[in-house]
């Protein structure tokens, strides 16, 4: 007991991105662990007031090598463990150099850093299942072990995969001590910027979606994967990818369990996807003559449309990682919205699938 003891004390998390969805929930997993953890934050971040007193926060910014030397600087005789979860989000699939410039150029420097210290023992890359190739309709989707921009659809996956094969790159022609987790869709409580996801279920409770949409997504509670990424802290193979994902879920799921559980209004029907995607083009050329931002869009019906059964069984073996039910993750994530005002409607109890 001594001995483990010690092994914490003389650890630190360097955890970027601790300010976001995320990361938050990473940095109370590990302070819940009683370890030691440092925040990267970018200067003037107004989220920072959601990383906890007990966290020490550096200010520094991915794109900038030098500003990262005071996160990686750490007391003689300790040794640091990164978990690099920051990036830059967007539902927008035009390319974008800003989020290059983040997610590729910052993973890059990250990486740099982590060599250029001896005492960082071990790196976990936060990529996205967007970074793995789309299989048919069918098909379950496994981890790969080389990742090309090219094969995946969208500049955030686009620039997941070419950070992703950064890491692994790293790890086989530098000795780099690293491992991969692919998160796939975030739900959940405490989502303070109130991500696309988030608003989606903010409409579907305020009954401002009378009409919905056909298709799936694939959604993790955000505390089981914080826990898969600690997990893969401890326990992650070096150039190893651990893909973090749940059971598909369909949009008409989704608004039954909210409504079972709530009594919100439902979406009067769901469109088949060859006829949303129609309207989002009509829709997207209308907001583009007017400068303006469509209601709809050709990616968004995509994302729908698209293959989202992942296998995670790998994880489960190696890592432990480990799923709730959506009902559950709906309920605790209703009750926040409504304790922080953003629904109009007091939940029941429970939520439960209809």
């Amino acid at each position: 007991m001594k001995n483990m003891k010690n092994m914490k004390n003389s650890t630190i998390y360097l955890l970027t991105g601790a300010a976001g969805f995320l990361g938050s929930h990473i940095c109370g997993e590990l302070l819940e662990r009683g370890e030691k953890v440092r925040a990267l934050v970018l200067k003037g971040d107004p989220a920072v007031k959601y990383v906890p007193s007990s966290v020490d926060i550096v200010e520094g910014d991915l794109c900038s090598k030098e500003s990262l030397q005071p996160f990686f600087k750490i007391p003689d005789g300790m040794e640091s463990i990164v978990i690099h979860c920051a990036s830059m989000v967007t539902v927008n699939p035009d390319y974008s150099q800003k989020l290059m410039d983040i997610n590729v150029g910052g993973t890059k420097n990250m990486i740099e850093c982590c060599l250029e210290h001896s005492e960082c023992r071990k790196m976990i890359y936060v990529s996205s299942t967007g970074a793995i190739p789309e299989l048919p309709k069918g098909q379950k989707i496994r981890e790969v072990s080389s990742f090309d921009p090219k094969r995946v659809v969208g500049c955030y996956s686009q620039s997941k995969a070419m950070a992703t094969q950064a890491v692994l790159d790293a790890v086989r022609d530098k000795g780099l001590n690293a491992c991969i987790v692919h998160p796939s869709g975030i739900l959940g409580p405490e989502d303070y910027a109130v991500s696309e996801t988030t608003g989606t279920i903010i409409r579907i409770m305020n009954g401002e979606m009378p009409v919905g949409m056909r298709g799936s997504f694939n959604l993790c509670d955000v505390r089981d994967l914080a826990y898969g990424c600690v997990m893969a802290a401890d326990k992650g193979k070096k150039g190893e990818c651990y893909i973090l994902g749940n059971k598909e879920v369909t949009l008409k799921e989704v608004c039954n369990i909210l409504s079972s559980g709530s009594g919100c209004r439902k979406p009067g029907f769901y469109l088949p996807l060859p006829v949303a995607n129609l309207m989002a083009k009509s829709m997207e050329k209308k907001a583009k003559k007017k400068g303006g931002k469509p209601m709809m869009t050709t990616f968004a019906v995509y994302n729908l449309a698209r293959n989202n059964t992942f296998d995670y069984s790998k994880a489960e073996k190696e890592l432990g990682y480990r799923t709730r039910p959506y009902a559950e993750t709906l309920n605790d994530m209703v009750r926040w919205l409504v304790n922080e005002g953003k629904i109009q409607i007091t939940a029941k109890p429970e939520l439960k699938y209809a």
